[in-house]
């Protein structure tokens, strides 16, 4: 039994889950929740109505992440909660562009660029953080992306490579391919 003020680990919430206790579930949606809103933010570009979308998402790959946990795959179910949702998040995303006039966001053109100014410049200045990562979708392979996408929000190689389940180096070698894709898609925009 937990003391007073001392709040149970995700394992001992999942161990609950498991076993049917809806109480157990309750709390771990409502633990989860800010970092799901976090993550929806990060992909939200279009308006706060969106973001309620994304929430849901989230929330449906915590709920399907509670389901398929495997604590003797290496990885903390916050990590494996965070990898879950930005999938599922970045699938709605990818799904609903399709359904757009045209399937396709507008890219950058070239001859649109102020003097002195590079894709890079408007791309960060001009762009939310979610478009940004739609166009690094785009660009790079799953694993990269996901890769990349960690790398931005502050993780280091090894909370990487221990959420991935891959190496360390596979961790650098997905960065570096990544950092070549973007400068050569970004060179030939100039």
């Amino acid at each position: 039994m937990q003391g007073k003020g001392k709040k149970p680990s995700d394992d001992e919430l999942l161990a609950r889950y498991y076993s049917g206790d809806m109480g157990a579930t309750e709390e771990l949606m409502l633990r989860y929740k800010d970092t799901i809103l976090g993550i929806a933010r990060k992909f939200s570009f279009r308006s706060f109505a969106e973001v309620d979308d994304l929430v849901q998402e989230g929330m449906i790959a915590l709920y399907k992440a509670m389901g398929t946990y495997d604590p003797a795959q290496g990885k903390s179910f916050k990590n494996f909660v965070y990898f879950c949702a930005v999938r599922r998040i970045y699938s709605y995303l990818r799904t609903q562009s399709r359904k757009e006039p045209g399937g396709e966001r507008a890219e950058i053109d070239p001859e649109s660029l102020a003097e002195g100014e590079n894709p890079e410049e408007l791309l960060l200045s001009g762009e939310s953080e979610g478009e940004f990562r739609m166009r690094l979708s785009k660009l790079l392979s799953d694993f990269e992306f996901r890769v990349v996408t960690m790398y931005l929000d502050g993780m280091t190689y090894a909370q990487i490579s221990a959420a991935t389940g891959r190496a360390v180096k596979s961790i650098d070698n997905a960065l570096a391919r990544a950092k070549r894709k973007l400068q050569s898609a970004y060179s030939a925009a100039e």
